[in-house]
Parts: structure tokens; sequence; C-alpha cells
């Protein structure tokens, strides 16, 4: 399962933290931390980052700066409105494939 896992994880990891982001606000160490407590073990902090990055420059969140006990401030992201839509986008998709995918599964009925 690990590669074809990684593969597939690429094409929805962003609706996934943006997902996390819906329940929440959070910060990067946090939203890695509960990906791993689901079982996606393999992901690694900096991959986590470099998306966040990401759907921050394309407006899909707001951050803010909170001081940190441990050293710099923590970036905590919170999704906005135009991460909404795009959220709801990501689900419609998402339901679309897996319909599908599930009626191949099944011999293409």
């Amino acid at each position: 399962m690990g590669k074809q896992i990684t593969e597939m994880l690429k094409g929805t990891l962003e609706g996934i933290v943006l997902a996390i982001l819906s329940v929440r606000a959070a910060y990067g160490y946090e939203i890695t931390a509960w990906l791993r407590e689901q079982g996606f073990s393999d992901i690694a902090e900096g991959t986590i980052y470099a998306l966040l990055v990401r759907i921050e420059k394309r407006g899909l969140v707001d951050v803010e700066k909170i001081p940190s006990e441990k050293g710099p401030p923590r970036k905590v992201y919170s999704l906005n409105a135009q991460g909404q839509e795009y959220l709801d986008e990501f689900w419609r998709t998402w339901s679309f494939l897996s319909q599908r995918l599930e009626q191949l599964h099944e011999g293409g009925k």
C-alpha cells in the first residue's frame, strides 16, 4: 500500500487539510500530528508546511501569528470563505470519483 497511498494522497491531501481546518484552526505541527494519529504515518511535517504555504498564497486560509512559549510565534491557519467554497467543490468531486470507483469495484454496475 505504501507507494500507492503516497501517490493517491498527492491529489487529496490539500482537501484533507482544508477539511481539518474547517473543524478548527490549527498550526502545522498540530495538523501533522492529527494526520499521523489517523494512520497517515508517512506524512512528513515538511509536506504539510509546504502545503500550508500554497493554500495561504491561494487565499484559502486566514493566518494569525500566536506567541509560542517554545520559540517563534506559531502560524495558526483557519479556513476562510474562499477556502470553504474550495472545500465544498473538493467534496463534490470526491463524491463523484468515489461513486464511480465503487461502481468499477463492483463490476461496472
